[in-house]
């Protein structure tokens, strides 16, 4: 997993790309590109464009397999089941885009009247295509997703981002850096192999200015439908995530026990929240987006630049 250099100067510096720290990073040549340069016009367009975007979230994770997409999913459904709020899911993972499977869109765009979904699975002509980009050509479709679909007016713009902190989650933070990101959901596993690449997203929120709404533990025990008894499957052999927020001084979201329905549903392209409304994975999912709600209903949109000023 590419990282950000300990001493990263930030993207929003004169010496983003150009300091000495940034020789050997991978996003050196993105980072110098903004660097002392005319900015490009597109974040501009971006910030136009985003005005009838009123919160902004990005989900992202340091590890693969812990179930961002389908947080990011269930986040989505999660929102839009009011049907006055009007939700809209981006998915930046070019090269693994597995919304459209995980919400049962097949070449279409729009879930339900108030939820949209943009992809880059749908420009492939078949799922099993392999997307083989560099990362200029990456960060070119995700300055298109956000400047040329028309999102129109929209309550919750949703990004699902890949595992780590490379090309695709700079490209989105300096791409909406002018429009106001509400923040950052993080998520984790409890064993430690995950949280320490969490760690260094958290990291990288710090070093671009990125405000964290806080952190969600998936796949957080097992609760057997029938005794209600808890099994870790997945032990916190170092406290898991409630230890290392309270260290990062970060907010813990909620734990999200494991449910074999949830795969289930990804799989079928459903609402695991509508399949299973009693299950102990659907409270916490509820209970986690009513945080957000909250958090994001805190902040003020008024087009600030908080990311790199």
């Amino acid at each position: 997993m590419e990282e950000v250099p300990h001493d990263c100067p930030g993207v929003g510096s004169a010496q983003a790309g150009r300091g000495a720290s940034c020789q050997g990073c991978p996003n050196q040549g993105l980072c110098a590109s903004g660097a002392g340069a005319a900015p490009d016009p597109a974040i501009e367009e971006i910030k136009e464009k985003m005005k009838t975007v009123k919160h902004k979230i990005l989900v992202l994770s340091g590890k693969g397999g812990v179930g961002k997409s389908t947080f990011s999913a269930h986040l989505a459904h999660g929102l839009a089941e009011d049907e006055n709020t009007q939700v809209a899911l981006l998915d930046v993972d070019i090269c693994g885009p597995s919304i459209p499977k995980i919400v049962g869109l097949e070449g279409e765009q729009f879930l339900e009247d108030n939820l949209g979904v943009m992809s880059v699975g749908f420009l492939l002509s078949s799922p099993d295509d392999a997307v083989i980009w560099r990362g200029p050509k990456k960060n070119g479709m995700i300055k298109q997703f956000l400047r040329d679909v028309d999102w129109g007016e929209v309550d919750y713009l949703i990004v699902d981002t890949p595992p780590g902190t490379s090309d695709e989650h700079l490209s989105a933070v300096q791409y909406l850096a002018a429009a106001h990101i509400d923040g950052a959901v993080i998520i984790t596993t409890p064993q430690e192999v995950s949280l320490q690449d969490v760690r260094k997203e958290i990291s990288f929120c710090h070093k671009v200015k990125l405000p964290v709404i806080g952190v969600v533990e998936n796949m957080s025990g097992f609760i057997c439908p029938k005794c209600q008894k808890e099994t870790q499957i997945f032990p916190p052999t170092t406290g898991g995530a409630e230890v290392m927020c309270h260290d990062l001084k970060v907010p813990l979201l909620g734990k999200v026990p494991l449910d074999p329905r949830i795969g289930k549903s990804c799989d079928k392209g459903q609402s695991f929240l509508v399949e299973a409304p009693d299950s102990p994975a659907t409270l916490a999912y509820r209970s986690i987006i009513q945080r957000i709600q909250e958090f994001c209903s805190l902040r003020q949109p008024k087009g600030e630049n908080l990311v790199g000023s």
